[in-house]
């Protein structure tokens, strides 16, 4: 639905995106991450026709965004981070409006308006006035008018910044069900937010990415981890660990902290008490440590800037 090849955008001597290859199936909701200035909202603009690329090919649903801007215009909903939207109009008002310019036959606007604001909630904010709605009214706004004339690609930008927790959760739900009738890009700082509705992950800095899989590949797949706490010569520590058969990696985390690597549902824990009791060292404690989507941004950056350096 989304097809990206070496796409590139140079404003002057700065370059803010950088060879970018990826592609987003039908129905696939995807987080698409990077820290402040990685490149994730030139992207988007480019994506949306709102910016040209300097090189490389984009499409959405099969059309060539360079070629055919209005045809992919008309495929794509787009909800920027700060909502735009006429402070004084009122809410059914606004997205008639946005209906028309979208092009919604005449005949068919107040019933798509209508569907809109039953699926983001805002049925009982059809007549206040746009000023007057509070921030969470105000994103579901921005979702609703995305999704007028129910376009096959949604691109949300920040969907759910400045929300209060139980905000968050309508706003994530609202997301989470758009699938499988469109296909989203989802671009946000909340690390968890992504952990719970999406499938797969990009990550970029400096304008590349930096990692992109499924949720399950990059928060360790098949193996789970084990922290460990025992005193002792390290180097007897992590030999015994290692002879015991189902343990697939052994790390010394320093401190007398080492972790391990197990198949996941392996329970190995007794099989450390047994290995450890005779290597004159005394265990302290295990703990199970799962790897989370934050361990997986921080590292992808950290190790971009040190491929850099």
């Amino acid at each position: 639905m989304i097809e990206v090849s070496g796409l590139t955008k140079v404003y002057g001597g700065i370059t803010a995106v950088r060879d970018l290859s990826f592609r987003v199936e039908p129905g696939e909701i995807i987080g698409f991450l990077g820290p402040n200035g990685a490149g994730k909202s030139t992207t988007m603009r480019i994506l949306t026709g709102f910016t040209p690329a300097t090189r490389g090919i984009a499409k959405v649903a099969g059309f060539h965004i360079e070629d055919h801007p209005i045809e992919v215009k008309r495929r794509v909903g787009y909800m920027p981070e700060n909502v735009p939207a006429y402070g004084e109009m009122l809410v059914r008002s606004f997205l008639q409006y946005a209906a028309a310019v979208k092009g919604v036959p005449r005949r068919d606007v107040a019933k798509e308006v209508d569907r809109v604001m039953e699926r983001s909630g805002l049925r009982d904010m059809a007549d206040r006035v746009i000023r007057n709605l509070s921030k969470g009214y105000r994103q579901r706004l921005g979702l609703a008018q995305a999704l007028i004339g129910n376009p096959p690609v949604l691109i949300l930008d920040e969907p759910t910044s400045g929300l209060d927790p139980k905000q968050i959760i309508d706003i994530r739900q609202l997301i989470k069900g758009l699938a499988p009738e469109h296909t989203v890009l989802l671009s946000t700082h909340i690390l968890p937010e992504v952990s719970m509705v999406c499938e797969r992950v990009i990550i970029i800095n400096r304008g590349q990415i930096v990692a992109q899989d499924t949720m399950h590949h990059l928060t360790g797949g098949d193996l789970e981890s084990l922290e460990i706490e025992a005193l002792g010569v390290t180097e007897t520590i992590a030999s015994r660990l290692r002879a015991i058969g189902e343990i697939r990696n052994v790390e010394s985390l320093g401190g007398g902290r080492y972790r391990v690597e197990s198949p996941r549902g392996a329970d190995v824990r007794g099989a450390i008490v047994q290995a450890l009791s005779g290597a004159e060292c005394s265990l302290v404690g295990i703990q199970r440590k799962g790897r989370t989507l934050e361990d997986v941004f921080v590292e992808a950056v950290a190790a971009d800037r040190g491929a850099v350096a």
